[in-house]
């Protein structure tokens, strides 16, 4: 099975939680925060969105942060995703 999102909505896999902070303190599992780092998934078509011409700006396997509190957590073949719109893209990981 696959998500293939509608609209403008994005399918992020969160990118795993460092476990050591940068000077060298090893975080237990509930210390770690959330991260805002995810990779694109999936990317919907965009198109005309409440009467606004939306054009995808990410596509798949790009790195993006995204806000703290957006999105809906979904759980498919054992695998968590994070269901986003692209408004709540905040920027692009650029290597």
């Amino acid at each position: 099975m696959k998500l293939v999102p509608l609209g403008d909505k994005i399918v992020l896999k969160q990118l795993e939680a460092e476990e050591t902070t940068k000077s060298g303190i090893v975080l237990p599992g509930q210390a770690k925060e959330k991260p805002q780092e995810a990779e694109v998934i999936a990317v919907g078509p965009g198109g005309n969105i409440d009467g606004k011409e939306v054009v995808m700006q990410v596509k798949v396997g790009d790195k993006v942060i995204y806000s703290k509190y957006a999105g809906t957590d979904v759980e498919l073949d054992g695998e968590e995703y994070i269901i986003v719109k692209q408004n709540d893209i905040l920027a692009i990981v650029e290597a």
